[in-house]
């Protein structure tokens, strides 16, 4: 994460995290690691990206995390791929 960038609000981030909760173990999983890492130092726009993929279903998020997939259409974003990575690294 980028230092320079804005911290996002905490409660944007506490909704952000409740949201998260997957009805896949897996994604549960690389979530609750991505949260436990980064939560404190994600930005507006990674708040942004992250919701985005919150958006999609649990299987295609679990394409995407698994690398089964990239990210194509309005996923194919720099701020989306930046987080896709850190959850999959997570």
């Amino acid at each position: 994460m980028d230092a320079t960038l804005h911290q996002s609000d905490p409660l944007r981030r506490a909704r952000l995290r409740w949201r998260a909760r997957r009805g896949l173990l897996e994604n549960d999983l690389i979530f609750e690691r991505f949260f436990s890492r980064y939560e404190h130092d994600l930005s507006d726009a990674d708040v942004g990206a992250l919701t985005r993929l919150l958006e999609l279903s649990d299987n295609d998020l679990m394409d995407l995390l698994l690398v089964r997939k990239e990210p194509a259409g309005d996923l194919a974003d720099p701020d989306v791929i930046r987080v896709l990575e850190l959850l999959r690294n997570a």
